[in-house]
């Protein structure tokens, strides 16, 4: 049974060159089409901040996957996320890289609580089937089944 734990609430006004606020307030920021693109300097884009929501949000689920093993991640533990934003035909779209470096535990370990943490993490679920999300492990790619990037979660 689905129970729902919180709801964010934000509001966009401008598009691509406009503002966004939270409804908190902590996200007040103008919003600029990326400066490689022609954008303004100084200002955030949707890439971005998804980027950032997703880097956090996987992490976390990398803290619950090493709390049920009995494990403790390394404090200095990091995910980098990039999304990419394409134009395929007349439609965008989007994809992400997630590159992992738990610092502590070895390939083998740190692959399997990586794949573990993209089927219980928000994002990675939200996305699956809607966009590429490829995994890394320090800068090396590691194999990702199909039915882990389409469909529904396992868990």
């Amino acid at each position: 049974m689905k129970k729902n734990l919180y709801t964010a609430d934000a509001s966009a006004v401008g598009g691509r060159s406009g503002h966004v606020r939270s409804s908190t307030g902590i996200i007040d920021l103008d919003m600029s089409v990326p400066e490689g693109l022609g954008g303004k300097k100084n200002a955030t884009n949707p890439e971005e901040l998804f980027a950032a929501g997703y880097a956090s949000c996987f992490q976390q689920a990398l803290l619950v996957i090493a709390q049920r093993g009995g494990d403790k991640l390394d404090p200095e533990t990091t995910v980098q996320c990039s999304v990419t934003l394409f134009q395929e035909g007349e439609g965008y779209g989007l994809s992400a890289v997630l590159d992992v470096d738990l610092k502590a535990f070895d390939r083998d370990k740190t692959i399997d609580m990586v794949r573990q943490a993209h089927k219980i993490c928000p994002y990675s679920v939200g996305t699956r089937g809607n966009m590429e999300v490829e995994l890394k492990v320090q800068g090396q790619a590691i194999p990702v089944q199909a039915e882990e990037n389409a469909g529904v979660a396992n868990e």
